[in-house]
């Protein structure tokens, strides 16, 4: 039995595709004939983008916040048709809040970190693979960050919380091991000309911009563009992670702090 879908025929569920790398993921798969299952907090961008999108492949929104369970497990239980044999998840929705050390920050960040990036992905994934273990079929595909790798002050929780997205993506390949499914962990660096570092430094859009100012950073569609190569691959072929920086980014030297 086959285990590939053509691209005119599969499906693809986003999250966090109101904006940056969802949308821009949204856009790319749309024009490869993609249908789009489209997740986001904010449903009037999610109404007008799947509107413009449904010119190229059918669409269905779900206006959701992902840390809400009993609305996420409602929206799967609860698609159409059409929508309903999910090829691809893009688990994309995340976040980051603040830069101040551990010692400093509200809990009430760390929460929403962890819930969000952490506990909703791992439901969201819960959700939909044991479909995808029954078809022989299917792609996990999750936005972790460089940050997983390479920590540093002030990222504490975030940085925690996509180790975590790192780990559980090997892990999942683990327990998937002759089932037909893929998981793919995608590792962006800095990426602009998206809501993140505003949403980070909760609305200071003066010391967000100050973060990409003289920096050649990515771009959301260059994301996207490495998450279209890592699906489209052969059914045989999984690419495991891809780490992704600007020219201008590299992780930096170990901090020493000396007395004087």
């Amino acid at each position: 039995m086959s285990n590939t879908t053509s691209s005119s025929e599969s499906i693809a569920f986003i999250t966090g595709a109101s904006s940056g790398i969802g949308l821009a993921a949204a856009e790319r798969f749309a024009r490869e004939g993609k249908k789009l299952v489209l997740m986001a907090r904010r449903k009037e961008r999610l109404d007008a983008l799947a509107q413009r999108l449904s010119q190229q492949v059918p669409c269905h929104v779900i206006g959701c916040d992902v840390r809400d369970l009993d609305a996420l497990a409602q929206a799967v239980a609860n698609l159409p048709q059409q929508f309903r044999d999910i090829d691809i998840l893009l688990n994309n929705a995340g976040l980051a809040l603040g830069v101040t050390p551990a010692q400093t920050t509200p809990w009430s960040d760390w929460q929403q970190m962890i819930d969000t990036n952490c506990t909703a992905l791992a439901f969201l994934t819960h959700q939909l693979l044991p479909g995808m273990v029954a078809r022989k079929r299917g792609h996990i595909i999750n936005i972790g960050s460089v940050a997983g790798t390479y920590p540093y002050p002030g990222g504490n929780i975030y940085c925690a919380s996509k180790a975590f997205v790192e780990q559980f993506s090997l892990a999942l390949r683990a327990d998937l091991l002759g089932t037909g499914v893929r998981v793919t962990n995608i590792e962006p660096g800095l990426v602009g000309d998206s809501e993140f570092s505003n949403i980070r430094l909760h609305g200071d859009d003066n010391k967000a911009a100050d973060i990409y100012r003289g920096a050649d950073y990515l771009l959301p569609s260059d994301i996207a563009d490495a998450i279209a190569w890592a699906a489209n691959q052969p059914h045989y072929v999984n690419i495991n992670r891809i780490e992704i920086m600007p020219v201008c980014q590299a992780s930096d030297r170990l901090a020493v702090h000396r007395t004087t």
